[in-house]
């Protein structure tokens, strides 16, 4: 695999890193933590061909009050692939081990995009240990997904490479074309190298749709009007996530994309700062 700079060097330096097993290796999944020791934390899963990085913006608004945790999913950063057949399932299996390994008690749940079908899955197996889920720019809840074509990377470098990757952010990921800075193109180019799990397929799937009966915590999803990956049916998604949980109140953010936390972060933080407030427990878990 190549080897590029890290993106986000001052981020990635201030966590603590922790692994459990995934995909037969005891050390396949790869996790970071910031934040104090003390309070309930929130654990952050990440978009499909992404890393925790998708958290550039929310990682240090969360990690003022609480612990953060954020893993590489399976087969994504710097993970291993998880257990034949390498879906899923088999991710969602990873993580329900490792959990236990780092926290014995209460914690928050945030899934983006790939992320928030994981979470699905993951929040449907931790029981009445889950204080709350968020869910932003979820898919897997059996509608369709617009067709997005993407420029392809290979053989490009350079310049090439630079303005192919914003293409693509300017596809699937970012409405606004000024959201698309130095950064996101980093973060957007490290992402890439290091993915191995395809999980495009998985986005018109019934998972998320046919966990969320099956959740106990309290749950709520965000949107940005222009998510390219739903728009423009976003309608009918919230329509299946309301016929499986009426209860979920729904946030649909103005002209933002996809990758909504790094859009409107200061609209992300505060939905998620004020949610998982009001669902905090007052129980203080270990920290590993």
């Amino acid at each position: 695999m190549q080897t590029l700079p890290e993106p986000l060097p001052v981020l990635a330096a201030a966590a603590t890193r922790f692994t459990t097993p995934c995909g037969g290796a005891p050390d396949g999944l790869v996790w970071h933590r910031w934040g104090p020791a003390a309070g309930t934390p929130i654990i952050l899963f990440h978009g499909g061909s992404g890393s925790w990085r998708h958290w550039a913006r929310t990682i240090p608004v969360l990690a003022e009050t609480r612990p953060v945790y954020a893993p590489d999913l399976p087969g994504l950063g710097l993970s291993a692939m998880p257990a034949d057949p390498a879906g899923p399932e088999e991710a969602a299996a990873a993580l329900l081990e490792g959990i236990p390994r780092l926290l014995d008690g209460p914690f928050h749940l945030c899934g983006f995009s790939f992320g928030a079908m994981i979470s699905g899955l993951v929040a449907a197996g931790v029981g009445a240990q889950l204080r709350s889920l968020t869910l932003i720019g979820a898919a897997s809840l059996g509608t369709p997904r617009q067709p997005v074509a993407l420029t392809k990377l290979r053989e490009k470098s350079g310049g090439d490479r630079v303005d192919a990757h914003r293409a693509n952010l300017r596809a699937i990921m970012l409405h606004r074309p000024d959201s698309i800075d130095a950064a996101a193109l980093a973060i957007q180019e490290w992402n890439t190298v290091h993915a191995r799990l395809r999980s495009r397929g998985f986005a018109t799937s019934t998972r998320l749709r046919d966990a969320l009966p099956r959740i106990q915590a309290p749950v709520q999803a965000i949107w940005g009007a222009r998510d390219q990956v739903a728009y423009p049916a976003l309608d009918a998604r919230i329509g299946a996530l309301h016929a499986a949980r009426p209860d979920v109140p729904v946030t649909v953010l103005p002209d933002t994309g996809h990758w909504a936390a790094y859009e409107a972060p200061d609209a992300v933080n505060a939905l998620l700062g004020d949610f998982i407030a009001r669902h905090d427990a007052e129980s203080r878990p270990r920290l590993s």
